[in-house]
């Protein structure tokens, strides 16, 4: 089983916390609040998506480096990671 089925509820509760988040983003927006308040409410979204990144990284390493099942499916997953790491990065 993968991981992120594994861990479906846990992540999915994540992503709606961010989801209200950015919800909260809008409705600061839309009242004309300060910018150091948006500010504030981008850094907290930015802290959260890196935490649920890093998090799904962790546990793709875990299982598909590590436990990988064979040589090939190993440099798949690295592969996949490297992709995503230069996307990431820039």
């Amino acid at each position: 089983m993968s991981h992120t089925i594994r861990d479906q509820a846990k992540l999915v509760s994540r992503v709606r916390r961010l989801k209200g988040q950015m919800e909260a983003v809008e409705r600061a927006l839309e009242a004309e609040r300060p910018c150091g308040e948006i500010l504030q409410l981008l850094a907290s979204i930015r802290g959260a998506l890196t935490g649920l990144t890093g998090e799904i990284l962790e546990d793709h390493l875990e299982e598909h480096v590590l436990e990988a099942e064979s040589d090939a499916a190993r440099r798949q997953a690295v592969a996949e990671i490297s992709g995503v790491l230069k996307t990431y990065l820039r």
